[in-house]
């Protein structure tokens, strides 16, 4: 499986957020997006994730436009944005059965994705009164509900406690010794290692980057 991201490029006001974004990844890999704050990382995924529409561009997966196939999309595209898309006023419970059927989620919660990202431990939690781990995670579990083969995560772990990172970074590498590709925005150090290659955004423009643990030599190049 790979996929690839061919010229993307979005204006709004004629200010040009992103231009001709281009990328490619294949089985097992994590892209790594780099950039400062409103350089365009979110609205690339949400683009990717067929929120938005790109003014030009195309998003190949195994040859196919997933930009002019949305079904496929859908089915093989998860995405977790920085916020948590969930029915607050809902339990945690009662928003998984929107995305799994009765028997998906008893599976789930026995041993397989919700069980790992410990989702049962709150199940029967408001969203309204969960933490904001317990959020990240839960919109997690909702995100993978179909078995998407591409993850597009934006900062996945920010403002999260140590204990919660650890729990998610265990479930992406499980991710990728299972070979689906994950594109990540990130500044997370931990999140980064995680990465087999990093971009950075900037101006519009998406580059490759050598990230060799220097933090500063990153920020400066932001």
């Amino acid at each position: 499986m790979h996929i690839e991201i061919n010229g993307v490029a979005k204006s709004y006001h004629r200010r040009a957020v992103l231009r001709e974004v281009t990328f490619a990844a294949k089985d097992g890999e994590c892209i790594g997006i780099l950039g400062g704050n409103g350089c365009g990382k979110s609205t690339l995924l949400s683009i990717l994730a067929g929120v938005q529409p790109a003014d030009k561009g195309s998003f190949l997966l195994e040859g196919n436009d997933l930009f002019r196939y949305t079904k496929v999309l859908r089915e093989r595209v998860g995405y977790v944005p920085q916020g948590t898309p969930l029915m607050e006023e809902l339990t945690a419970r009662d928003n998984l059965r929107l995305w799994y059927t009765p028997a998906e989620l008893a599976r789930e919660l026995d041993g397989g994705v919700l069980s790992m990202l410990g989702v049962n431990e709150f199940l029967k939690m408001p969203v309204s009164k969960m933490s904001g781990g317990m959020k990240k995670r839960l919109s997690i579990g909702c995100a993978v509900a179909k078995r998407p083969s591409v993850l597009l995560l934006d900062e996945p772990m920010t403002a999260l406690d140590l204990a919660c990172k650890q729990r998610i970074f265990a479930y992406l590498e499980e991710r990728k010794r299972q070979g689906d590709i994950l594109v990540l925005v990130t500044h997370d150090v931990m999140e980064m290692q995680l990465c087999d290659r990093w971009y950075v955004l900037k101006d519009g423009v998406l580059a490759p980057y050598l990230y060799d643990g220097d933090r500063e030599k990153l920020a400066a190049s932001l």
